[in-house]
């Protein structure tokens, strides 16, 4: 099932808001990759309305994990 454009738009939102909520600690890679797993988890999940607050919440889970481990 490919996304449509209203979830890239909002996915992409989500990078800026995380780029802007991590600047001090993550480089742009490492939140683009952060969110790109977490979106990949949700693929194929047939309600897509709230994918992008999913990945949201999942993907500043793992920058949050991986600053506190010291990745």
């Amino acid at each position: 099932m490919a996304i449509n454009t209203r979830e890239e738009e909002a996915i992409q939102a989500v990078v800026e808001r995380l780029t802007d909520a991590y600047r001090a600690t993550r480089t742009r890679m490492e939140i683009e990759a952060a969110v790109t797993e977490a979106h990949t988890f949700f693929k194929g999940r047939p309600v897509r309305d709230f994918v992008p607050v999913l990945v949201e919440r999942k993907a500043r889970a793992a920058l949050d994990n991986a600053a506190s481990t010291g990745q």
